[in-house]
């Protein structure tokens, strides 16, 4: 496939300037249709993990084969590339933007944004050198959203013989894909390109074994489970318990590299993006204006960080009037204390075990599903269900929940709505007290992320398909993070959506305790402005922001520095350091949740007022979902001018 793939970069490199007249201006004779569905599944073709994520073989039957490989990270793999995307580009420039409807001239954009940011990562940053976390990752994930959307079959099994000899065939492949990441990285150390090493330890060093595990015991186990008396059960354990030590080893040899080549850095800073850098995504990948810069949001983001915790001592005092909670409120110091105070009261109501703790949220997850389809907020089916699941270990690290949608291109699978398991850490348990479940149900189930993809999973073909890439990766530090403006911004706005009044429950759905853990991570997102922009610029640094966060989000200034004693410190500590890393290593992405809200919240007011008497909330939702994930500077003139429209 390879070797292909470069003889067709070749002929439309050899091809795009065949007259004088073709290479001097617009080209008539190439079609936008085609050229889009060149590029898309060419991107796939460069990119087999988002291929899997995007149930690109249900797209088109000749993409099947992708699911059985890993990208290609060889010199030559990235030679293809980079010349595929500069054809892309030179092809683009030919089609004049006069001859495209509304929708085509936004893919146009779309398309041209993601090539910049591809080859902007390839030639520019040469982050191949040091993109640890995208290499130790990509196999499981592959692997794991190859599982999730499996045909099922009888007795509640999954996968064919067909999808899982492209399993075997994938986990064949990962011992020559981490030697090429291998030798991209010893390419980084000579020439001084190398990773933070906070990324070297939490992504490489530590996933290594719960990785190796994964391929050589629990992978093997879980086709059996699937399989269990299908006809190619013993074939498929066989062959991947004979595949999977050969995986196994290759992540323990990459953790022994990684230690061995990165010993010299360890402990330098090298995550900041830099100002230049910073100011470029923003345009380019986030779709802001010239005003937004990162000085300016750094700016901004104090301010939303001083409302929303005065909303929070408002919530917290009447909560504290409710549970007859004597505290002081007589200054904005003493009243953040007093914030935590009543925090701290309310996590003695926890689960006692994680098996409880599931429990809680998959009912207040059910309940956010007939409280919206009650008040007519959204129509979700009759049958619609929720997959809340144990994160997995290589994963724990970075997250402490999460959602990956089903494939959106099948209409096999279905979403998971990942949590991270406290393993009878006490304090991780209190943080996940009875009362902050409801938000995070919000945002990671309904109406949050799983509605949001089920909604548009339903209409995928209507949607551009440019416009359900994730250039770079789906989510690690090689991600452009276009996607993330309206997917995230979606789901916190669905935070706030639920607790907004209605006629018969005038405080929303939220009880004033769930406000207050609304209100909570409302602060969180608008701190992760200021501190994101920080990290990436210089005006903050990583013992700063954690610093910051835990005075501004958690109001528990103090709790990296004790001995580590008291479980609910601990685990906040801990939770602040995980979210200052994530921040350090995704520039931009942090920033997607407030700024992603704020536009949606804006589009809503404004067709509001266009439409008068005539607005529905439900309508705007629909209207909303059906873009695709691409950030509202691309589309927000045109869905204006369509609600204009008589």
């Amino acid at each position: 496939m390879r070797s292909s793939r470069r003889i067709l970069a070749s002929l439309v490199l050899a091809g795009s300037c065949m007259s004088s007249s073709a290479c001097s201006g617009k080209d008539a004779r190439l079609t936008w249709s085609d050229l889009r569905e060149r590029y898309f599944t060419g991107y796939l073709e460069r990119d087999p993990v988002t291929a899997t994520y995007l149930g690109g073989d249900a797209y088109s039957p000749a993409l099947a084969d992708l699911n059985a490989t890993l990208p290609d990270v060889t010199k030559e793999g990235r030679a293809d590339a980079v010349a595929f995307y500069r054809s892309i580009l030179a092809s683009l420039e030919k089609i004049d933007p006069a001859t495209l409807g509304p929708d085509g001239a936004i893919d146009r954009e779309v398309v041209r944004a993601q090539v910049r940011f591809l080859l902007h990562l390839l030639d520019d940053l040469r982050y191949f050198q040091r993109s640890v976390d995208t290499y130790t990752v990509a196999p499981f994930r592959s692997v794991d959203w190859q599982i999730q959307q499996m045909t099922g079959i009888e007795g509640g099994g999954r996968g064919t013989a067909q999808e899982w000899d492209r399993v075997v065939r994938r986990v064949r492949a990962i011992p020559a894909y981490l030697h090429a990441a291998q030798l991209n990285l010893r390419e980084g150390i000579q020439a001084g390109n190398v990773p933070d090493h906070r990324m070297v330890r939490f992504d490489g060093i530590d996933t290594a074994a719960s990785n190796a595990a994964y391929f050589a015991e629990t992978l093997p186990a879980l086709a059996g489970r699937y399989l269990k008396s299908q006809p190619c059960e013993v074939d498929v354990v066989k062959r991947l318990q004979e595949a999977g030590p050969a995986a196994a080893g290759a992540f323990r040899e990459m953790g022994s590299f990684l230690e061995e080549a990165y010993g010299s850095s360890a402990g330098a800073d090298r995550y900041a993006a830099g100002e230049q850098e910073y100011a470029w995504r923003l345009s380019n990948n986030l779709r802001l204006g010239p005003q937004e810069t990162a000085g300016s949001l750094f700016e901004y983001a104090r301010g939303k960080v001083e409302d929303s915790q005065g909303q929070l001592i408002e919530v917290a005092q009447e909560v504290a009037r409710r549970r007859k909670l004597r505290l002081d409120w007589g200054s904005r110091a003493a009243s953040l204390r007093s914030v935590r105070a009543v925090m701290d009261v309310l996590s003695r109501d926890y689960p006692q075990s994680d098996g409880e703790m599931f429990r809680i949220y998959r009912a207040k997850a059910m309940e956010l599903v007939e409280y919206a389809r009650r008040h007519g907020m959204f129509d979700p089916p009759k049958e619609y269900r929720l997959e809340i699941v144990e994160t997995p270990p290589m994963l724990e690290g970075t997250l402490e929940a999460a959602y990956y949608p089903a494939p959106v291109f099948k209409s096999s699978g279905i979403g998971r709505f990942y949590l991270t398991a406290s393993h009878g850490d006490l304090g991780v348990l209190k943080e996940n007290n009875v009362h902050a479940v409801a938000d995070l149900c919000a945002h990671e189930g309904f109406p949050g992320h799983d509605w949001q993809y089920q909604y548009m999973r339903q209409r995928s073909r209507s949607i551009g398909n440019v416009r359900w890439l994730t250039p770079g990766a789906v989510e690690d530090s090689s991600s452009m993070w276009e996607d993330s403006m309206f997917s995230e911004g979606w789901a916190l706005y669905a935070e706030q959506l639920v607790g907004e009044p209605q006629p018969d429950a005038p405080a929303g759905f939220y009880a004033p305790e769930e406000r207050l853990y609304q209100l909570k991570w409302q602060t969180l997102r608008d701190a992760r402005v200021r501190i994101d922009t920080g990290l990436h610029t210089g005006r903050m640094g990583f013992d700063e922001a954690v610093r910051y966060y835990l005075e501004n989000v958690e109001f528990l200034p103090d709790a990296c520095a004790g001995s580590g004693k008291d479980p609910v410190r601990a685990a906040v500590c801990a939770a602040a350091r995980r979210a200052i890393y994530r921040y350090s290593k995704w520039p931009t992405q942090a920033i997607t949740y407030h700024l992603g809200k704020r536009d949606i919240l804006d589009l809503r007011e404004r067709v509001r007022r266009l439409q008068g008497g005539g607005f529905s909330l439900r309508g705007f939702h629909e209207r909303f979902l059906a873009v695709g994930t691409i950030p509202a500077g691309y589309f927000r003139e045109q869905l204006l001018q369509e609600v204009r429209r008589p």
